[in-house]
C-alpha cells in the first residue's frame, strides 16, 4: 500500500497548524505533507503587523512562530513562492506555478487542506492600485508599507476604512509621526460595535490627533505626474496623502475553491462540516480565513477573520487529516483592539446583529472603573450589554475602556458559549480585591441591570 499525501494550500496559521498537527499523529513513514505558499514566510502573526509598523514591536522576525527551516526539519514538505493555480477536484491533484522560476506542475493528493486566507478589499476606483497605496494583509504587505513611509515624500497619511485595521494602522502611523486622517463610510468608527460605543472610540482617535471623517464615501485617488498617490477624494472633498493604507476589510480568498466547483457561503466562504470537511467532500478540509463558521448565538453562517479560529482550525483539520477526530463547534464572535489607551472589546451581537436574527432583545448601558474607585490608578468604562427579552439569554457585549478593561469581554465570551442568562452571570463567582476590580464588577453590574429590565419587559 502505497503512503498518503496530504497537500496543504497556505502556509500561515491554518494551513501550517493543520500540517503540524497532522505530523504529530503520523511520521513522515506514514504521511507524506507537501505545503504550498505563494508568499516567503509561514506561521506569522498578521494581527502583529500594525505593532511593527508603528514601531512597538522593532524586529519583523518576532512575529515569526515557525520557519520554512523549522516545518522542513519536522518532515514537511514546504515550497515557497508556489501559488496553486488550479484544484482538480475530480483527479485529485492540484495545479503549482513556481512564482520566481516560472516552471509549472501537477500534484496529487490523498488529502486536501484549503487555507487560502482572505485578500484586502481595494475598491473599484481610479487610482487604487497607484503607487503608495497599500493594503495591509501579509508580512509581505508590512514590508511593502513600511519602505513606502520611508520614500514619501512628506508626512500626510489617509487610512480609508474605520475597522479593526484601519484603527490600529492610524495609531501606527501617528507612532511614526505621520498626521492621519481616517476616512470612514460609517457613522462613526468600529462598525463591529454599535454607533454609541463606536462614538467612545471616536474621541479618543480624535484625543490622539487623528482627523476623523464619517459618512464619507471614497471616490477615488489622485495621483501625481511620477504615478505616485497625492490625495484621497471623497464625494464631498478631497485629503492631501503621501501614503493611503486601506483598512476597509477582507473578504475570503475563494477563488481556487469557487473555480472547483465547492460549496461557498453568502459572505464568500468556503462552508465545512463541524470537522472543518468542506461540505459533501470527505477528504478536503478547509479553514483559517476562508471559511464560513457557525454563529453559537444567532445560528448563522459568519465570516470572521481571525487568528484565533485561524490557529483553532489548523488543529482541527490536522487531527482529522492525521487519522483522529475533533470538531470545531462555532464562534461567538469576541474580538479586542485598542486606540492608545483605550481598551475596545465586543462579543456575541450588536443590535443589529440581534435585529437581522429576528431577537427581540433588551439593552442596557452603564458606566463603571476598572478598580476600586478609591484604588489609585482606577479608570472608567463603559459596558454594553444585550440581552433576549423573553428568555433573558445573554446575546452580546461591548466595553470601552482604559488599562484592563478589553480582557473583561471574555466572562461574556464564556457566558455566552455556555448559554447563559443574564439573571445566571450575576451569581458568577469572580475573583475581587480593589486593585482588580469594584467589587460588583463591571460585566456583573451590566447583567444585574439587564436581568431586572428582562424581568421589567417579562
Amino acid at each position: 500500500m502505497s503512503m498518503e499525501r496530504l497537500v496543504v494550500i497556505g502556509g500561515d496559521a491554518a494551513g501550517m497548524s493543520a500540517a503540524s498537527q497532522a505530523r504529530r499523529l503520523k511520521g513522515p513513514g506514514e504521511l507524506e505533507i507537501v505545503a504550498f505558499e505563494r508568499g516567503g514566510f509561514t506561521s506569522y502573526s498578521a494581527c502583529g503587523i500594525p505593532y511593527w509598523v508603528g514601531g512597538a514591536v522593532p524586529d519583523r522576525d518576532a512575529l515569526i512562530a515557525r520557519t520554512p527551516e523549522e516545518h522542513r526539519a519536522r518532515g514537511i514538505g514546504l515550497r515557497l513562492r508556489t501559488e496553486v493555480t488550479r484544484i482538480d477536484v475530480a483527479g485529485r491533484r492540484v495545479h503549482a506555478r513556481d512564482l520566481d522560476s516560472g516552471a509549472e506542475s501537477w500534484t496529487s493528493y490523498d488529502k486536501l487542506v484549503i487555507a487560502t486566507g482572505a485578500r484586502p478589499i481595494r475598491p473599484e476606483m481610479p487610482g487604487a492600485d497607484a503607487a503608495g497605496v497599500h493594503g495591509v494583509q501579509t508580512l509581505g504587505d508590512g514590508q511593502e508599507l513600511i519602505d513606502s513611509l520611508a520614500r514619501a515624500r512628506g508626512r500626510r497619511a489617509v487610512v480609508v476604512g474605520a475597522g479593526y485595521i484601519g484603527v490600529e494602522m492610524a495609531e501606527a502611523l501617528i507612532d511614526r509621526g505621520f498626521e492621519v486622517t481616517v476616512v470612514n463610510r460609517g457613522s462613526e468608527p468600529m462598525a463591529t460595535l454599535d454607533p454609541d460605543m463606536g462614538r467612545l472610540v471616536h474621541r479618543a482617535m480624535e484625543g490622539l490627533g487623528i482627523t476623523m471623517v464619517n459618512d464619507a464615501e471614497v471616490t477615488g485617488v489622485r495621483t501625481g505626474d511620477d504615478g505616485r498617490v497625492r490625495a484621497v477624494v471623497t464625494d464631498a472633498a478631497e485629503y492631501p496623502a503621501d501614503v493611503v493604507v486601506l483598512g476597509i476589510g477582507v473578504r475570503p480568498e475563494t477563488s481556487l475553491a469557487e473555480a472547483a466547483g465547492l460549496p461557498l457561503g453568502a459572505h464568500g466562504g468556503l462552508l465545512t462540516d463541524l470537522g472543518m470537511r468542506v461540505r459533501g467532500h470527505t477528504d478536503i478540509w478547509a479553514g483559517g480565513d476562508c471559511v464560513e463558521v457557525l454563529d453559537l448565538v444567532s445560528g448563522q453562517e459568519r465570516h470572521v477573520p481571525l487568528g484565533t479560529h485561524a490557529n483553532k482550525h489548523g488543529q482541527v483539520i490536522g487531527t482529522n487529516a492525521g487519522g483522529g477526530y475533533a470538531t470545531f463547534p462555532g464562534v461567538v464572535g469576541t474580538a479586542v483592539s485598542k486606540v492608545c489607551d483605550l481598551e475596545i472589546a465586543r462579543t456575541g451581537l450588536r443590535e443589529k446583529d440581534a435585529h437581522r436574527a429576528g431577537l427581540r432583545y433588551e439593552t442596557v448601558t452603564i458606566e463603571s472603573t476598572s478598580r476600586a474607585g478609591y484604588y489609585p490608578g482606577s479608570s472608567p468604562m463603559t459596558v454594553k450589554m444585550l440581552a433576549e427579552r423573553r428568555t433573558g439569554r445573554l446575546l452580546g457585549v461591548q466595553i470601552v475602556g482604559r488599562e484592563g478593561a478589553g480582557k473583561r469581554v471574555d466572562i461574556a465570551a464564556v457566558a455566552l458559549t455556555a448559554g447563559m442568562t443574564v439573571e445566571q452571570m450575576t451569581a458568577l463567582d469572580l475573583g475581587y480585591a480593589p486593585p482588580f476590580s469594584p467589587v460588583w464588577d463591571p460585566v456583573l453590574v451590566a447583567a444585574r441591570k439587564a436581568a431586572a429590565k428582562v424581568r421589567d419587559a417579562g
